[in-house]
């Protein structure tokens, strides 16, 4: 339990750097503390899931695995901006950027196959909405 504890305030705060530092991931970072807040203090997994904006998109993808389209758009723009940087660094170290686009290239694949999240219950039919149905 305490590791679970510890392992969650470390990503926490490497992905609380990402609130100063633009180039830095701060949801991979968080979406692993709720994890493991989630192992062992269940109230610090619901503080991040309460945070506006960034809140719901980790709990979607805590509990399910799911990702909303505009979710997808962030990451895959970030890895195509990663893909960039390392091409321009590891230019001339032909193995070093092929494996580090190898790795961009699996993480995309894997975003591209989450699933939206589930659409809220639809209203129940009402009686009303029986009797136009038949006109």
């Amino acid at each position: 339990m305490w590791a679970w504890r510890i392992l969650g305030m470390f990503a926490f705060a490497v992905g609380a750097i990402g609130l100063a530092l633009p180039i830095w991931p701060t949801t991979i970072f968080w979406i692993a503390a709720a994890l493991a807040f989630a192992r062992s203090n269940p109230a610090w997994a619901q503080w991040i899931y309460a945070r506006p904006g960034i809140g719901q998109p980790i709990r979607d993808f805590a509990e399910s695995g799911r990702m909303s389209m505009r979710s997808k758009l962030a990451a895959l723009s970030g890895m195509a901006l990663a893909a960039a940087g390392t091409i321009f660094v590891f230019w001339r170290m032909p193995w070093t950027m092929a494996i580090s686009l190898g790795l961009l290239a699996v993480g995309a694949v894997f975003v591209i196959s989450r699933h939206p999240p589930f659409a809220d219950p639809a209203e129940p039919l009402t009686d009303m909405t029986l009797e136009h149905k038949g006109d």
